[in-house]
């Protein structure tokens, strides 16, 4: 994400004067049940996993999961990029390539012992 977007989102959040109301508890509870919407995509689409029809609804409910990310960051004082790559290179010491390459195992069932 560009730092234009970010601050196109802070923008519009600070153009209505809605900052005052964005506090983290109420920016992860909106965030959740933005997830939730996403997520309402696919309830009861059985062995359906084609999103082709979907990805109008998708693309709306996914921006909003999104620029609540970007809101709750921002109130919380978190750099997007800083934190992003700490997870990544945390997920790459859990996940090595040599066990975790065509494998979906968790981490914990992963075979450590080459360390």
């Amino acid at each position: 994400m560009t730092q234009q977007t970010i601050d196109m989102i802070l923008k519009f959040r600070d153009d209505r004067n809605w900052k005052q109301f964005h506090n983290p508890k109420d920016l992860s509870i909106s965030l959740c049940l933005e997830a939730a919407e996403l997520l309402e995509v696919f309830q009861w689409s059985g062995t359906d996993l084609v999103c082709a029809e979907k990805l109008d609804k998708i693309r709306e409910e996914l921006a909003d999961v999104i620029c609540y990310s970007v809101l709750l960051a921002d109130a919380c004082g978190l750099d997007l990029d800083e934190i992003v790559q700490a997870k990544v290179k945390r997920n790459g010491e859990k996940y090595p390539i040599s066990q975790a390459y065509n494998n979906k195992a968790k981490y914990t069932e992963l075979d450590h012992s080459d360390k």
